[in-house]
């Protein structure tokens, strides 16, 4: 009969076994990886599970998560780790969000679930970095990339529970529901117009756009949202104080385009929670690079690109400072010494365009000197390149999650694994203990301030 010899060493185990055991070690590994049986949750039993004080945080963990998505109409649930600092700064904001969503007519429960413990929801959810954060509405989940200070996260997700399209019967209705809708989406309002002409993209657009149509108003309305006929869609940008008027012709194509083109500002600043809204969007992205996106000169050169923009809806016209974000900038191969501003036309992805003659930007007639870009680029004047990278990983690698390390760890372990059982099995007593030096730090003390996986704060 075969034994299994075991040494035991004063600082670590080692085990040394015969390829039975080995088989019988890989087994019994497998089966507690896989996912334990658990008796059925009664009606009975799920309810009293969640009944919980109005207005608390949830904490939930695999054995209830998949009741508390399939319980709540609407629930946002905060993948979190104990160790990450932002999420130790998100919490107290879910607590008072959590006590104002538990009101209103529709209620939305937030909860919270330790991820980086409970790592086969993690994996279900694709959670590659924390705090991660999605809304769950009758049980499928959307990413949620709003505000996360308390007032701001109450006001947006309601929209989420409102509606897909508002009817206002007037003047006063227009008002309240503008107001109501805040200034995190754009707005779109159809005056004059039948509700089934939009309801179809309100469906689809709702979690980036507010809809409704008017069916009643005055003369003072139309003055204000600037149209002179009916019917007619107008979108409204709050955040960025831009609106625009469709007339028609109100086809389903031409009202998608419409939409579409319209979810975003006429010139949007580039940022972390920009670069995911691109991401959207299969436009060509008019990219302009500042010296610094909040002086005067930069202020006047935006304002030609909206005008740009307004005329070339098929391309998405953004800026960024090489001030604030000079990583970003640098993928493009600016420095310090680039002559800004400068222009390129970028796919959203590893490749971007430089037109031949017209990259950089002279402080006269710039309106001209834009124009002549994106005719250049439109004329096939240009030179293709990719983006550079060591400065492209260097803004990218902040949204790499711990995911991706998961899998690398995962590889050299099972590979190491192999190697060690091609090896000569050891005889017992071979190795001394200077072999296994031991770590007197603890798993909590070993980690970093910010891991790979921690997503850093947004602004609001």
């Amino acid at each position: 009969m075969y034994r299994s010899i075991i040494h035991f060493h004063s600082t670590a185990p080692i085990f040394f076994m015969n390829n039975n055991n080995i088989l019988l070690l890989f087994l019994s590994i497998l089966l507690l990886l896989a996912p334990a049986s658990f008796p059925p949750i009664t009606a009975a039993e799920t309810e009293q599970q969640f009944a919980v004080e109005g207005g608390k945080v949830l904490e939930l963990d695999e054995s209830n998560f998949d009741a508390a998505i399939s319980k709540f109409d609407y629930i946002l649930v905060d993948f979190y780790a104990p160790w990450c600092g932002h999420c130790k700064r998100l919490a107290p904001q879910l607590d008072k969000a959590a006590r104002i969503l538990a009101d209103l007519k529709q209620p939305i429960s937030i909860a919270k679930i330790d991820a980086d413990k409970y790592k086969r929801v993690g994996s279900k959810y694709d959670i590659d970095g924390y705090p991660t954060i999605k809304i769950f509405m009758h049980g499928v989940p959307t990413d949620y990339y709003g505000p996360r200070k308390a007032d701001l996260l109450v006001r947006f997700l309601k929209k989420f529970v409102a509606p897909d399209v508002a009817i206002l019967n007037s003047d006063s209705a227009i008002s309240e529901f503008v107001e109501e809708a805040g200034t995190s989406f754009p707005i779109f309002i159809g005056f004059g117009l039948n509700e089934s002409a939009i309801s179809h993209f309100a469906v689809k657009y709702k979690k980036r756009a507010w809809f409704s149509v008017s069916k009643d108003f005055s003369d003072k309305t139309m003055e204000f949202y600037d149209f002179d006929k009916v019917p007619a869609l107008v979108a409204r940008h709050p955040n960025y104080d831009e609106q625009s008027t469709f007339y028609g012709p109100f086809e389903e194509k031409f009202i998608e385009d419409y939409i579409k083109q319209s979810l975003l500002p006429l010139a949007l600043p580039i940022s972390e929670e920009t670069l995911r809204l691109l991401k959207d969007d299969e436009r060509k992205i008019i990219l302009t690079i500042l010296e610094d996106e909040t002086d005067e000169r930069a202020n006047r050169l935006v304002k030609l690109l909206k005008a740009a923009a307004s005329a070339n809806r098929d391309f998405v016209f953004v800026f960024v400072g090489f001030k604030q974000w000079e990583g970003f900038a640098e993928s493009f191969e600016v420095s310090k010494k680039t002559k800004l501003p400068k222009m390129v036309v970028w796919d959203g992805d590893e490749e971007y365009f430089s037109v031949v003659g017209s990259d950089s930007i002279e402080d006269e007639d710039q309106g001209s000197q834009i124009t002549r870009f994106i005719q250049g680029y439109k004329d096939g004047n240009i030179v293709q390149k990719r983006i550079s990278a060591g400065s492209f990983m260097g803004f990218v690698n902040s949204m790499i999650g711990v995911g991706t390390v998961t899998i690398i760890v995962f590889v050299v372990a099972v590979v190491m694994i192999i190697q060690s059982l091609k090896e000569e099995p050891l005889t017992v007593g071979t190795r001394d203990e200077g072999d296994y030096p031991s770590s007197s730090t603890s798993q909590p003390e070993a980690r970093q301030p910010l891991r790979s996986g921690e997503k850093q704060d947004k602004e609001d």
